[in-house]
């Protein structure tokens, strides 16, 4: 039974903890690295292509790897899969601190995505089978659990310029190292051992079988070169131009791994991708809500980075302090929306957020190389607020639509397709702004807030399409054989 005022256990709260240090580290480091890559530049002898790459080789491993870990998850237990993703985003971080040139770092920062990719799907498993029984527990759980990784995200551009004026570049990579290890020796004190999905009594029970989905190696390698070429082909467009043959053939080659992977996953007896997810419209529409959300807001960060330091002169600590209203803004509204998401249900949060987020967007079109700090404000308020506001709504609504056995699968494409429109958000804002001059700088920052704006349109629409209110399927757990298995709007399979 839910109960009508909802409150976090300390054995809750210890889990929601634990889970939440995997998400703050792998959000940390998609915005943290972009305050230094003037410095790291200039060190390591990278263009602006090259510093893409340092982005993207982070957030392209994490995108194209979170749905096989997702299953690895559910087939070896999630908490087996988010410890060793902690050891391994450490080791990495540790590479990419030691890193002698770029293609070092670019190699380590593939790495660390990789860690990345099994933390992150992971940790939002755990956590819903913690808080799977009672769903205005979870949505308050999930809405403190996004926040923590939101405030991350707005946080590290300030923490990195911090740690760039104290101890230079290395530094923003080896902080990650104390965070890493408080946060598995938390998980190896806090986190009940789990059975993976299919061995799993609450999984499996009133289910019609128990069989593991596999891995699908086809599925995965046509994934990492659709998304790769497609993410080369952008980066490499305005200085090859269109007509080159690795720009050409880049988007070509991407087309047809595409088809082709689609092709697969639909034949496939045991999908990387279950396409069977998209038949849910709710599912659909948070997944390409949350393809909105990060490419506008990754490729802004890359872009206002640049922006900072190479049109206004700002030395990496001002240009993260600069930074400073987007996390009280992510802070204020993740918190909110919980609360929201118990009381309205996840469609009013998704609107009015992407309607807020937007129109922060859109007072940015204005800036120009002039225009006082204080013009900024708004913007870096607005901005947060609105993304706050929507993105746990977005997550519950996500996890509403799923089963509760593939609830580690369904935030794996969640977050897959958020993380590759990242990517490709860094990619296309970074080609608009890729100039050495202030102007092109300035120019393509415009065109940016531009095609955002209408991106967070489109994305406010398609949220009016969504069921309001998630719910369960069933009463109660014992009427139904998954804990947790809430849907949103839509009806039981038979």
């Amino acid at each position: 039974m839910n109960s009508p005022n909802p409150s976090l256990s300390p054995s809750l709260g210890r889990i929601l903890a634990t889970v939440s240090v995997g998400f703050v580290v792998t959000q940390l480091d998609v915005t943290i690295v972009n305050i230094a890559l003037p410095k790291i530049g200039a060190d390591l002898h990278a263009n602006v292509a090259g510093l893409q790459w340092v982005v993207d080789a982070y957030t392209l491993a994490f995108a194209v790897l979170m749905l096989s870990a997702g299953v690895l998850g559910d087939r070896l237990g999630a908490r087996r899969m988010y410890a060793a993703g902690i050891v391994l985003f450490a080791l990495a971080s540790l590479a990419c601190g030691l890193a002698l040139d770029a293609a070092m770092l670019v190699g380590a920062r593939a790495v660390q995505g990789i860690g990345a990719a099994a933390m992150l799907p992971n940790s939002l498993a755990l956590l819903n089978r913690a808080y799977g029984h009672d769903p205005k527990l979870r949505a308050r759980a999930v809405g403190l659990w996004t926040a923590a990784g939101a405030i991350s995200i707005a946080a590290g551009p300030v923490v990195g310029g911090l740690l760039i004026a104290a101890f230079g570049w290395r530094s923003i990579f080896l902080v990650n190292l104390p965070i890493c290890a408080a946060g598995l020796l938390a998980t190896l004190l806090w986190v009940p051992r789990t059975e993976p999905a299919h061995r799993d009594p609450q999984h499996t029970a009133g289910t019609r079988t128990a069989t593991p989905r596999g891995i699908d190696p086809g599925g995965q390698c046509l994934a990492i070169v659709a998304l790769t070429a497609f993410v080369a082909a952008v980066i490499e467009w305005r200085p090859l131009g269109l007509s080159h043959p690795l720009v050409a053939g880049g988007f070509v080659l991407a087309l047809v791994a595409a088809g082709a992977f689609v092709a697969v996953e639909a034949r496939a007896e045991s999908p990387m991708l279950p396409l069977s997810l998209f038949g849910k419209r709710s599912f659909s529409v948070a997944v390409l809500f949350g393809i909105c959300v990060n490419l506008t807001y990754y490729g802004m960060v890359f872009v206002l980075s640049l922006y900072l330091q190479r049109v206004r002169g700002y030395t990496p600590l001002q240009a993260g302090l600069a930074f400073l209203p987007l996390t009280g803004g992510f802070l204020i509204s993740n918190v909110a929306s919980g609360w929201v998401v118990g009381r309205y249900g996840v469609r009013v949060p998704m609107i009015a957020g992407a309607i807020t987020a937007g129109l922060g967007y859109g007072l940015l079109h204005f800036v120009d190389a002039g225009t006082p700090l204080i013009g900024l404000l708004l913007p870096f308020l607005l901005i947060p607020s609105g993304m706050g506001l929507a993105v746990p709504a977005m997550t519950t609504a996500v996890l509403a639509s799923a089963e509760a056995k593939r609830a580690g699968t369904a935030s794996a494409v969640l977050n897959t397709a958020r993380q590759a429109g990242g990517a490709v958000g860094v990619a296309a804002f970074g080609a608009l702004a890729s100039g050495a001059a202030a102007t092109q700088i300035v120019a393509g920052m415009q065109a940016a807030t531009a095609i955002s704006v209408g991106l967070l349109a489109l994305g406010g629409v398609l949220s009016c399409f969504i069921h309001p209110q998630p719910h369960a399927s069933s009463s109660s757990p014992s009427s139904s054989g998954n804990v947790g298995d809430t849907r949103v709007g839509e009806s039981q399979p038979r």
